[in-house]
């Protein structure tokens, strides 16, 4: 696994419309870890790629008539299995912090990695998924200078009150202790 061209390598590329350019392109400094599922709850099937890509059709279930006009995208997404996704490269500003702040500074989409992990605040995250971000931040934190370990927070942690991601079953130790 390496990054190529601000791509990883062995990432599925399903390219978003929902990006811009960051407001400093050197300054990438933050990993924000989130998670989602649709339909709520449940994994697998191809929506959370529509979604990121404004495919996401509204009949398909009654959950989508709430999300599907948004305009919202991450770098990654690590799927229950393993696989990963990535809709952003990494040098340009997805959009998936929204109103957010850490220590002090506004808009972390501006200066942070989203990545997003299949899954639920419910339910505990694979083996799978806790291997490859393991990977995929060691690979970020060679990448990018700016970055560091003690700079991977929840989205919970930049947007408290508003965010619960990726919830208390995401095992911060376990995750350092692979990363040591």
């Amino acid at each position: 696994m390496i990054i190529h061209e601000h791509y990883l390598s062995i990432a599925n590329k399903l390219i978003s419309p929902n990006f811009d350019q960051r407001p400093d392109p050197n300054d990438i400094s933050l990993v924000v870890i989130h998670c989602i599922s649709l339909p709520p709850e449940q994994f697998g099937g191809d929506y959370i790629n529509q979604l990121f890509t404004n495919r996401l059709n509204p009949l398909d279930h009654p959950s989508f008539a709430e999300i599907y006009q948004l305009k919202v995208s991450a770098h990654l997404l690590i799927c229950r299995d393993g696989s990963i996704n990535q809709y952003v490269p990494f040098h340009q500003r997805a959009w998936h912090a929204g109103v957010s702040e850490y220590q002090g500074r506004q808009r972390c989409n501006d200066f942070s990695i989203g990545i997003e992990l299949e899954g639920s605040v419910k339910q505990s995250y694979t083996e799978f998924q806790y291997q490859q971000l393991t990977a995929v931040i060691r690979i970020l934190l060679n990448h990018y200078p700016g970055l560091s370990r003690q700079r991977i927070v929840a989205h919970s942690d930049i947007a408290p009150g508003r965010k619960t991601d990726p919830g208390p079953l995401f095992d911060w130790q376990y995750l350092y202790s692979l990363l040591a």
